[in-house]
């Protein structure tokens, strides 16, 4: 999960079926879930394929009635703020399917139906693509506050503080989507502004010219002593230009999702000094759902209950 995004990628939301049943199929499923993701790699082992897999609360309380829980995983509760709100949607499974041709991404998502379909049903998918050097759907490089590679698993993966589920992931999703005719109304200059990075050359603007309500300034978060902490994204730009349909969508892996959390409420509500993202005047949160990734290790265990 702390690989680069990939130049495809399927991002898939279900729901459990009520039943016993349901919970029973899902579990069994998830059990072979890495010797389904070995066989796809093995079959194609050039061509940066990975997947990953993920459940929401009520899912996990559901499957797992007996067990620990995530310590941070719980129902994600919409932040609303003054102008705009990061809604919460339900959601019990996720995938999040990554490979350098659509074709073994359709083909992933296509074993997972077959597997699930009965035990499941879809809340949404989400076909996203690598845009022009990593660019986001408005034209901004995206990705680049990321941890460097070899630092990413510190930030990204669960560590000795809930040692039950060390290496796991807590994964934070939104679907945006973009109003392109008011963004691209904007001039380059404004458009930086709004960033806080320079478009053409992805450099970030100087403290003068970065106002306070820059994405990159307000998203921030940072610990007790002051010192900024990351998280690991793997955003993907959508689009479908004959509906006048663009957006991204947000994917971000946390160690701990009080980060992620943080900065979502910086975004919505405010910073301490109440700058509000001038990026949401441009784009929508039309989803917002909390997964916790576990480990294979864990999902194998699950085929000897």
């Amino acid at each position: 999960m702390t690989d680069r995004p990939g130049e495809n990628a399927l991002f898939i939301v279900l729901g459990l079926n009520a039943g016993t049943e349901a919970e029973n199929e899902l579990k069994d499923f998830a059990a072979g879930f890495s010797a389904l993701t070995r066989s796809l790699t093995n079959r194609f082992p050039n061509s940066q394929f990975n997947a990953t897999m993920g459940f929401g609360s009520e899912a996990w309380d559901r499957l797992f009635p007996n067990e620990r829980k995530p310590k941070e995983l719980s129902p994600f509760q919409a932040i609303k703020g003054p102008k705009y709100t990061a809604v919460s949607t339900p959601g019990d499974v996720f995938f999040h399917i990554r490979a350098d041709k659509p074709a073994l991404c359709y083909e992933m998502a296509d074993l997972i139906n077959l597997q699930l379909k009965d035990a499941t049903h879809s809340i949404d998918a989400v076909q996203g693509f690598r845009y022009f050097d990593g660019r986001a759907i408005i034209g901004f490089v995206d990705g680049t506050e990321n941890p460097e590679p070899e630092i990413a698993a510190e930030y990204a993966l669960v560590g000795d503080e809930d040692p039950e589920f060390t290496g796991g992931s807590y994964a934070f999703i939104q679907k945006y989507t973009h109003d392109m005719d008011k963004w691209r109304g904007l001039s380059t200059e404004e458009q930086e502004k709004v960033i806080g990075r320079k478009k053409f050359n992805d450099l970030e603007l100087s403290d003068e010219e970065k106002p306070a309500t820059a994405h990159t300034e307000v998203s921030k978060a940072r610990d007790a002593d002051g010192n900024e902490v990351k998280i690991m994204r793997a955003n993907m730009p959508f689009a479908n230009p004959a509906k006048n349909e663009y957006g991204t969508f947000f994917i971000g892996y946390a160690r701990s999702f009080s980060i992620t959390q943080q900065m979502l409420t910086h975004m919505f509500q405010g910073d301490a000094e109440g700058n509000l993202d001038s990026l949401l005047d441009y784009c929508t949160a039309e989803t917002g759902c909390l997964f916790f990734m576990p480990t294979v290790d864990f999902l194998d265990d699950l085929g000897d209950e």
